[in-house]
């Protein structure tokens, strides 16, 4: 968190020069992400672990469990 603070405080005051090459940066950056279909690497993991789901190698979870999973975790969070 200090450091997003500090980025947003150093982005409020930097110039436009440095803005334009952080931009640059970040973007190109996001466009590596934003391509998941082109990750090799990535392709195979998803082959791996729908694999494992349909051979039973892994249980997986229902949509039920999920929601109870993530209802647990915001009681804990969020004290609701």
């Amino acid at each position: 968190m200090v450091i997003r603070t500090r980025l947003y405080d150093y982005v409020r005051i930097a110039d436009e020069k440095k803005l334009v090459a952080m931009y640059h940066l970040l973007e190109s950056d996001a466009e590596k992400h934003i391509e998941w279909w082109k990750d090799e690497q990535l392709l195979t993991e998803f082959d791996r672990r729908s694999k494992a789901l349909e051979t039973g190698e892994d249980k997986g979870f229902t949509l039920d469990e999920l929601r109870t999973s993530i209802e647990k975790l915001r009681k804990v969070r969020y004290r609701k």
